[in-house]
């Protein structure tokens, strides 16, 4: 049997104490298994009938192992062993678990920013496949990238259609123009998984079977953990994980009247063979809980030593993801104080399906519909409305050396003109006893990761949560609870200048103009939704990414506290 194990203590343990015998008497692990979609309500009752397909992937997807091994032997046969993956969300953050954990090449282009196109697009590109990866068929980051692969393969005297591999639903706008492209394989998802819950589907395994993943490895880690998960027993790991990330709500599901003493949820890798893996449990959680004004916000820290680790808040639970041999030892480690931890171990596999029971079981507490997610479409429609109005940018508010400064309206103190100061306005509108800070850049996360340091600086600060999300690839993830959670957050956005302009073939707007409007549309349904936006623009990325690090650090006291936060 597949090593899976759950472990609450303190705070967490009372919650899994008072809600999990009302789930098992409720039937809700099998319920889950049957794919009974009443679980989460009348609302939620048509979008679940059709996105429960997840619970049996296992079995379901075997088939494709062979496929893709096939694939995988005849693009070597041709001298094709480079892997690039265009996707975003789920589509790319569960291959770039699976292959960091397996220690396999694959080159993930889940951003817009034009250094990293350019980056991915001169790589090796006589050796490469890409492999496209679109539920719907129409994401605006995938199209881009798929006509920016086809130019330049057609540009070095290579047939584009042969080095291209589409994963998308039947049905969907680009499996029909792929197979009129003649492209060399379309994959058909499963039409009855969401993104966020598509690990085990065409989207995980199709580019990292290419890439070389043991893929029917993983499969069997989720069979064998999936008949323990669907258990209706006490000692289920997927109850256990499910209550604690609840963070005490009711057994009732009326969270949404009664808020959950704790609402975060800090997810910290601390000896877990698995890389990476917070930042699929993220997109996840954040995505599926977080709307209609409740939620539950992941925080994926760097380390056991982490601020938010360290001296947990009251409000928050941390989840540590540990080996397997670290579950036999009573020692909480540092962070004792919040009272409320969780240690998980267990395979990778195996680990997926474990997650997404727990965020269905979560769900269903916080009286939410797991499988849709209202507000990730409006900073999509904002960023098409701005790109049909290019050039018409928000005027700086001012300009302080390297940074440009823009907000939403209100934040800012009359006369303010130092970064500093901007900066002290925003963190003064941070709740001290439930609020949280997001940081949102919309750069290149492979070259300015320096930037990173920013979420432990702000965490030290301030004594509470700090998220950092790289732009637009969070937008598909924690960007839906940044809308439709809980009004507790502050936002700063970092943008820069383009260092390497990247044209879109076929299309009037360049990768730079797409990555600004994606930026500006986030900002404004933000700001629609009445959240406090600081947006720092860095005309030069090297100097303004040191300069804000400084200000950060400075404590510098602003003048005011910044009044409303009009739109």
């Amino acid at each position: 049997m597949t090593a899976l194990e759950v472990r609450a203590e303190g705070a967490a343990a009372e919650a899994v104490a008072a809600v999990v015998p009302v789930l098992v008497g409720d039937s809700v692990a099998s319920r889950i298994a049957a794919q009974d979609a009443t679980l989460w309500g009348k609302a939620a009752e048509e979008e679940a009938s059709v996105r429960l397909g997840w619970v049996s992937l296992a079995t379901a997807s075997r088939p494709l192992v062979e496929q893709i091994a096939e694939l995988r032997e005849d693009l070597r046969a041709e001298g094709v062993d480079r892997v690039v993956l265009c996707g975003m969300g789920g589509s790319s953050l569960a291959p770039e678990v699976i292959t960091r954990t397996a220690g396999v090449e694959l080159t993930v282009l889940d951003g817009t920013d034009p250094g990293q196109v350019r980056r991915a697009l001169d790589d090796r590109l006589d050796r490469t496949v890409v492999v496209v990866s679109s539920k719907s068929g129409n994401t605006v980051e995938t199209d881009s990238q798929r006509r920016a692969f086809a130019d330049a393969f057609t540009r070095a005297g290579i047939d584009a259609a042969r080095r291209i591999v589409v994963v998308t639903d039947p049905g969907s706008p680009l499996e029909a123009a792929s197979k009129e492209a003649g492209y060399r394989a379309v994959f058909a998802a499963d039409p009855t998984v969401g993104g966020r819950y598509s690990a085990l589907t065409a989207f995980g395994l199709v580019p990292c079977g290419l890439a070389g993943v043991d893929i029917g490895g993983l499969l069997d880690e989720a069979e064998e953990a999936a008949e323990m998960l669907a258990a209706d027993d006490e000692g289920n790991p997927a109850l256990v994980l499910g209550a604690a990330i609840a963070g005490g709500a009711s057994a009732r599901g009326d969270a949404r009247q009664d808020p959950p003493a704790r609402d975060k949820v800090i997810v910290v890798e601390d000896g877990t063979p698995l890389v990476g893996f917070g930042d699929w449990a993220e997109q996840l959680v954040a995505e599926s809980t977080g709307k209609e004004g409740t939620g539950v916000l992941p925080v994926v820290v760097g380390g056991a030593h982490a601020p938010e680790v360290a001296s947990a808040a009251a409000d928050a639970t941390v989840v540590r993801l540990v080996a397997d041999d670290a579950l036999g030892s009573d020692h909480t480690g540092s962070g004792e104080g919040s009272g409320a931890q969780v240690r998980v171990a267990g395979p990778l596999g195996a680990q997926f399906l474990l997650w997404e029971y727990a965020t269905a079981v979560a769900s269903r507490l916080l009286g939410i519909n797991p499988f849709d997610q209202p507000d990730v479409e409006s900073a999509k429609k904002a960023t098409r409305a701005l790109l049909d109005e290019r050039g018409q940018t928000q005027e700086a508010l001012f300009t302080d050396a390297a940074v440009e400064v823009r907000a939403v309206e209100g934040l800012l103190p009359e006369g303010e003109t130092t970064l500093a100061g901007a900066l002290e306005a925003l963190l003064g509108r941070l709740d001290p006893q439930r609020g949280y800070i997001a940081v949102m850049a919309y750069l290149d996360r492979e070259a300015d990761t320096e930037l990173a340091e920013l979420r432990e600086l702000l965490a030290r600060r301030t004594s509470r949560p700090v998220t950092f999300g790289w732009g637009p690839r969070f937008l598909h993830s924690t960007g839906q609870y940044h809308k439709g959670g809980p009004a507790t957050g502050v936002y700063l956005q970092v943008t820069g200048a383009p260092v390497d302009e990247v044209p879109i073939p076929g299309i009037p707007f360049s990768f730079g103009e797409l990555i600004a409007a994606q930026a500006a549309g986030d900002a404004s349904v933000l700001a629609e939704h009445g959240r406090p936006v600081l947006r720092v623009h860095l005309a030069d990325r090297r100097a303004g990414i040191a300069q804000l690090l400084a200000a950060v650090r400075s404590g510098a006291t602003g003048s005011g506290d910044g009044g409303g936060t009009g739109a």
